[in-house]
């Protein structure tokens, strides 16, 4: 299979090649016929929406498995810069359709270069969910992307803008938006049933530590054929080689690479509180250290509180007439307990609802319900909150012009600098 070299004019001729193959805007997906389906009930292949993966560790095969179950759907191809996900990504869609005939990719470019595809799955470490959105939505194609969306505001502002101009679909993955007992607590809270919003709690995550700033010691790098040190790195700043850093407990807590604590729950508690404050295209405007949390106030009143995390992941919305709380573990508990509906809402957390909305909207091209600008704005509310805490002092943040009032420290950290040679 072909690589393409490291050097950055080679990488922008790999993008200006695949753009050539897409209009400025593209109205409708490009619905290519394929091979067909294993299985009684395949869909016609004129109206399959034909996808790629890219990223598959756990959270990706699940994701993956997810897509496969969709009857719209073909997977052709999967990327991931670890041979051993490469593998078991192709096993796990070749056992699906009863052939031999996904292809495997450790670059996204190569993947996202395929004229047949429509859209992608990302599931790849957060450092680089949005650059991959960024280069998917270029090379015309929609987007289902894992949470958070970005791991800087500025990239967040970048996907939104750049998902619009090239006229893309995009579903960040918070898929507690798509699930009913989570829309139930959500719904109490719109129609005003709580009576007025005053405290939102949005749980971060119970991580220990709960963010990290450590270098590691270098270890020799291994073959990029069968783990891609660079490619893993992507964007972040370059650093020597460790075994732990690739690794889930390392990096979910690295601020070069995540959010820490605060990004990895609160990419959907936080979320969940900006919908039920009607918050999605805005956010709070100060932001302040309380003991070992951080709180932000909406111009309305409404407070965020960033709770610390305990199992399981939950959120909490309170009224002047009431509160309603719900979790995964399948927990609905209201204030007064009338508003409780007696149905089971079920328990857990499963994507194929919020898959099934995705791909929905690619078909129709409306918004999906964790769209590029909903999923930036909730992005950005853990993002500040990250910049309050490590800044140790009160921040005020104006949502309009997307920066923080008289700051330029505070400023600063809206962006990173990306590694040549990749930029947004």
């Amino acid at each position: 299979m072909k690589r393409f070299t490291r050097d950055p004019w080679n990488r922008r001729a790999f993008l200006r090649t695949t753009l050539t193959a897409v209009p400025g805007i593209v109205a409708v997906p490009t619905l290519v016929p394929a091979s067909a389906l294993g299985g009684a009930g395949a869909v016609a292949p004129s109206e399959r929406i034909v996808m790629g993966a890219i990223g598959l560790g756990g959270r990706g095969q699940y994701d993956l498995g997810a897509f496969l179950n969709q009857p719209g759907t073909q997977v052709v191809g999967v990327c991931d810069v670890d041979a051993n996900r490469r593998r078991a990504g192709k096993g796990q869609v070749d056992r699906k359709y009863a052939n031999q005939d996904c292809a495997t990719y450790r670059d996204l470019r190569e993947l996202l270069a395929r004229r047949d595809l429509d859209a992608v799955l990302i599931a790849t470490g957060d450092n680089w969910h949005a650059l991959a959105s960024v280069l998917a939505a270029r090379a015309g194609k929609d987007i289902y992307s894992e949470k958070p969306m970005s791991v800087t505001i500025a990239e967040g502002r970048a996907v939104v803008e750049t998902v619009r101009k090239f006229a893309r679909v995009y579903q960040c993955g918070t898929q507690r938006r798509s699930i009913g007992r989570f829309r139930f607590a959500i719904d109490l809270a719109r129609t005003g049933k709580l009576g007025k919003l005053h405290t939102l709690i949005a749980e971060k995550a119970p991580m220990n530590p709960e963010f990290d700033e450590r270098t590691l010691p270098a270890e020799p790098e291994p073959d990029p054929e069968a783990f891609d040190w660079d490619l893993w790195l992507g964007p972040a700043q370059w650093r020597p080689y460790n075994k732990l850093i690739p690794t889930r407990n390392f990096w979910k807590a690295h601020l070069d690479f995540s959010g820490g604590a605060i990004n990895e729950w609160g990419s959907h508690t936080a979320d969940l509180c900006q919908m039920a404050n009607r918050a999605d295209t805005t956010g709070p405007t100060s932001f302040e250290l309380a003991e070992d949390t951080v709180v932000a106030h909406y111009a309305k009143g409404a407070r965020l509180v960033f709770q610390k995390g305990v199992w399981p992941l939950h959120v909490k919305f309170e009224g002047d007439r009431g509160w309603v709380y719900v979790d995964d573990d399948g927990n609905l508990e209201t204030h007064p307990a009338a508003l409780r509906e007696k149905r089971d809402f079920g328990r857990g957390y499963p994507a194929e609802d919020h898959v099934r909305n995705f791909l929905e909207c690619v078909k129709s091209r409306q918004q999906p319900i964790s769209h590029a600008e909903t999923a930036h704005r909730s992005n950005t509310v853990c993002q500040v909150a990250n910049i309050c805490r490590r800044l140790g002092r009160p921040v005020r943040w104006d949502p309009v012009k997307e920066e923080f009032v008289g700051d330029d420290q505070a400023n600063r950290l809206r962006s990173r600098t990306m590694r040549e040679p990749w930029q947004i």
